[in-house]
């Protein structure tokens, strides 16, 4: 059997944990606003099927999506799972009636979080565990000691691999680093949101993986007006273009754009094979 081309390369996070630079992100297979049931199951179904047939082994995921509904499609379309597939969930937050998202970062919360994961997903030990933290999308300043020292309890009991962190600052993820290693940080960034430019060089420094959310999100105008022109010029979508822009931007780039779609998902895998010039680079880096 032909073997499979992982899309945009792989990254290795760890010793047992190599994934495509090109990941899927579930977050979009819940129903509306990310709850409740999604409004085609087998719809999503296929869409998983398809995101591994193209050779993406980084699914992200979470419990508190649907809630419990992404995970519970993910281990019908997938389990047994295949064996260089590796699952990265977060915890952090959890759902209210109302679909709103507050923090559940106690001990105790994690602690539950984490057996919903390894309940819902069908599986004995999580590859990664981010604790998310901060606000809706930004981080927030704050000790993150407690809650990340629980996971690391967890992490030493054999329920967790390895531990990342979501939507923080660059001292908690030294302060997450003097607890145990972080070999992932998923932070909101885009080519034209590039506060963490500098995290981004820091983490590839130490072989630490950085994995940007809304990666296509937040473009002015006039932003979009320059990514289209170099799309318009590589003969490709913006969307293409933001997305190889970052797997351009530091080899330690994952990417998780997450879709309902099979011809979405193909798109974003078709993006990681395009390749822009120096000229295109200068351009797109002059919008930040």
């Amino acid at each position: 059997m032909e073997a499979k081309t992982a899309p945009g390369g792989t990254f290795t996070m760890a010793a047992d944990l190599t994934v495509s630079r090109m990941g899927y992100g579930a977050m979009q297979l819940a129903g509306p606003h990310v709850f409740g049931p999604p409004a085609d199951r087998d719809a999503a179904i296929a869409v998983l099927r398809e995101a591994v047939a193209l050779g993406i082994t980084h699914i992200d995921t979470s419990d508190f999506y649907g809630p419990h509904v992404t995970n519970q499609v993910i281990k019908e379309a997938l389990h047994p799972y295949p064996s260089d597939l590796r699952i990265v969930s977060k915890v952090g937050a959890r759902r209210d009636e109302h679909g709103g998202w507050p923090p559940a970062r106690t001990p105790a919360e994690l602690r539950s979080a984490v057996h919903d994961n390894l309940r819902n997903l069908g599986l004995d030990v999580l590859d990664v565990v981010n604790l998310r933290v901060g606000g809706q999308q930004r981080p927030a300043a704050g000790s993150i000691a407690e809650s990340f020292g629980a996971l690391a309890e967890m992490q030493r009991e054999g329920l967790i691999r390895h531990l990342g962190v979501s939507n923080v600052l660059a001292e908690q993820v030294a302060e997450a680093q003097a607890i145990a290693p972080v070999v992932c940080v998923q932070n909101l960034y885009n080519v034209a949101n590039r506060e963490d430019d500098a995290l981004i060089d820091a983490l590839a420094a130490q072989g630490i993986a950085y994995v940007p959310y809304f990666p296509l999100g937040g473009f002015t105008p006039l932003q979009s007006q320059a990514l289209d022109a170099v799309a318009a010029r590589r003969g490709a979508s913006a969307q293409a273009v933001a997305i190889v822009w970052l797997l351009q931007r530091s080899p330690n780039v994952l990417l998780i754009p997450g879709t309902s779609s099979i011809a979405h998902l193909r798109e974003n895998v078709a993006a990681a094979r395009l390749t822009l010039s120096a000229d295109d680079l200068d351009e797109l880096n002059a919008l930040a």
